[in-house]
């Protein structure tokens, strides 16, 4: 069973102290074998994923894991590299973020986990997922209140307006599940669960359980 190399975490925490080109230049040959072990990892993910969500059919991990440059054009923070690992599985790869529900992987020391639901939907997208819980909530709580789900994620996450958006009934029972500007689960893991040999079966797992709600979402668009 495919397992992410303990070197993964090495270098990430060498890289949060020395995040400057050059020293990342010479550590490259580390760096390289950390990506070639994660990019099989998530393609592996992706191949048992794609047996249960045929929207992944055919997509490559590199399609899906985001670049270790920071774009720093716009932050007071001009460290060139980030400190983590992480891949988007969803239709078409990473540049679809707000266009689809997908399944998330994040790999970084002392901060790892899946995720999974709709991030930062678009306006059309969003009104759409709120109508479709306050037309059906029983198919939304059934799916989110789920024993499996809520021991694994605890429930939907995400920022919240203040009020109920324009356009609905603030008094709806369910009110404040159309109050999410995005709707998000997410679980963590330690270190040693990431290096351990049950990691990828805990993820897949992960996916699986997110992909009822991932539906719901999708099917809104």
């Amino acid at each position: 069973m495919i397992k992410i190399d303990p070197s993964t975490f090495q270098f990430l925490k060498k890289l949060s102290i020395n995040n400057n080109r050059e020293w990342f230049s010479e550590h490259k040959d580390l760096y390289t074998r950390v990506k070639t072990n994660f990019e099989s990892f998530v393609q592996e993910l992706i191949n048992n994923l794609s047996e249960y969500d045929r929207t992944l059919h055919g997509i490559e991990a590199r399609s899906c894991i985001f670049r270790i440059n920071r774009d720093t054009r716009f932050s007071d923070d001009k460290s060139p590299y980030k400190t983590n690992l992480g891949a988007l599985i969803i239709k078409g790869g990473r540049k679809n973020i707000h266009r689809f529900a997908g399944y998330y992987i994040h790999v970084e020391p002392g901060e790892s986990l899946t995720a999974g639901g709709a991030y930062i939907p678009p306006s059309e997208w969003l009104t759409a997922i709120r109508e479709k819980i306050i037309d059906n909530p029983a198919e939304f709580l059934q799916i989110t209140e789920n024993r499996e789900f809520t021991r694994k994620f605890g429930g939907i996450e995400g920022d919240k307006l203040k009020r109920v958006p324009k356009g609905f009934n603030p008094d709806h029972p369910f009110a404040e599940l159309i109050k999410y500007k995005s709707y998000l689960v997410s679980r963590s893991y330690t270190d040693r669960d990431v290096i351990s040999q049950d990691f990828f079966e805990s993820v897949l797992e992960d996916f699986l359980a997110i992909k009822p709600l991932n539906d719901f979402l999708n099917s809104c668009y």
